[in-house]
């Protein structure tokens, strides 16, 4: 590769962690602040749900425009946007000036990247590597994005410390810490005039930009490799991180703390699998990866949710985030891997929409059966239905290989 290419690279992967960093401090943050406001319960919610309808509509404004606008041009208006509007809301105290910003300023309340951007960058880390290196690559992206998430949760203590210091009071502090998650989603702003033109999607031979069509093998591709997907992140609705810390709560009466303590862990587990999912790509091929792995993470989630104790409930839990985001650097790279380059904006962007929709209907599903049946049911229905979607995809995508595995 050139050298061009590696410092794109090396951006992409340095822009990742930092908006990871915001959108960590964001998802915990936001809440608190709009707590603050004291907008209520419901308005709180309003506010939250109106930063994902916004990301969202970013999403779906970036998979059908991005690569005709430009995608760095794209890049650069979506960090603007969602600064702007991470400032504007920490300026403001009405509900309606809140929930505009929210909305305009895409403010992620999930705590983790799964906006435009990412999109964007999906399709541009291709041109950055080879076949051989595509997998390593977005592991790498993926462990950045982990580190980012899990440093900007810890930040979020930052209004207590502006408290103990006499620096702000209650309001105040999370005024600041809201102004410093602005900042830090401006952050990456110049770093994409870093970026070449090699990023931007590929040119027909007249030098324009081609048509944002799929071909016919493409188009049957993405719709059955879509539609498991569905299924996947239905499943992982029902198993979100704040239902699990209930579960833990609930079912075991563990503090708060240490909670928190497991889901750290369990966080540093999910970077370091993620290396661990391009070296064992390598060898036994991307679907083998996603399936071979998946479904052991699934059985100790089964495990888990019959665990005597939370000493056995903790290290099964462990054991199951060891593996279970091994799927995701090698699910990445095998979707752009088995589209054509000019169609991998279009490839990201419908599979990351899909999987969005798909985990948005899962937790309230999964409260219904909490409340209704036993805590342990969503544990048990979604270990079920992630293992039935493993199966599904070796079945369907098993000699469907990327360009690196064919002889």
């Amino acid at each position: 590769m050139t050298g061009s290419a590696e410092r794109d690279r090396a951006t992409l992967l340095s822009t990742a962690f930092l908006r990871a960093l915001a959108t960590g401090l964001i998802g915990v943050e936001l809440g608190l602040y709009l707590t603050h406001l004291d907008l209520g319960a419901s308005r709180v919610g309003l506010v939250v749900a109106a930063g994902l309808l916004g990301g969202a509509l970013a999403a779906l404004v970036a998979t059908f425009a991005a690569d005709r606008l430009g995608r760095r041009r794209m890049l650069f208006t979506l960090t603007i946007l969602g600064s702007i509007g991470c400032a504007v809301a920490a300026a403001s105290s009405s509900f309606v000036a809140v929930a505009a910003a929210s909305f305009a300023g895409m403010l992620n309340g999930m705590g983790r990247d799964r906006g435009a951007a990412l999109v964007i960058e999906q399709a541009m880390l291709p041109a950055t590597t080879t076949h051989d290196a595509r997998t390593r690559v977005f592991a790498w992206y993926n462990v950045a994005q982990d580190a980012g998430h899990a440093l900007g949760s810890l930040a979020a203590g930052l209004p207590t410390l502006l408290v103990a210091l006499g620096w702000a009071g209650g309001l105040g502090a999370h005024r600041s810490t809201m102004l410093v998650a602005a900042a830090l989603t401006l952050a990456p702003l110049p770093l994409y005039f870093r970026l070449g033109p090699e990023v931007e999607a590929p040119r027909s031979a007249d030098g324009s930009r081609p048509a944002r069509r799929l071909s016919t093998e493409s188009r049957g591709l993405l719709v059955r490799i879509s539609a498991l997907f569905a299924i996947d992140s239905l499943a992982g609705g029902l198993l979100v991180t704040s239902l699990l810390s209930y579960f833990f709560f609930e079912r075991f009466a563990v503090t708060e703390a240490t909670i928190g303590a497991l889901f750290f862990a369990a966080r540093l587990l999910n970077a370091v699998s993620h290396l661990g999912a391009a070296w064992l790509a390598k060898r036994i091929g991307l679907v083998n990866t996603m399936v071979f792995t998946h479904i052991p993470s699934s059985l100790l989630l089964v495990t888990v949710a019959f665990a005597p104790s939370f000493p056995v409930a903790a290290v099964l839990f462990l054991l199951r985030e060891g593996l279970v985001e091994m799927d995701v650097p090698t699910r990445q790279s095998y979707v752009m891997a088995v589209v054509r380059p000019e169609e991998a904006t279009f490839a990201s962007g419908v599979t990351s929409l899909v999987r969005l929709a798909a985990w948005a209907a899962g937790p309230g599903l999964a409260g219904f059966f909490m409340q209704s049946s036993s805590l342990m049911t969503p544990l048990v229905v979604g270990a079920g239905m992630k293992i039935t979607y493993d199966l599904l995809l070796w079945r369907a995508f098993r000699k469907v290989r990327p360009p690196e595995e064919l002889p």
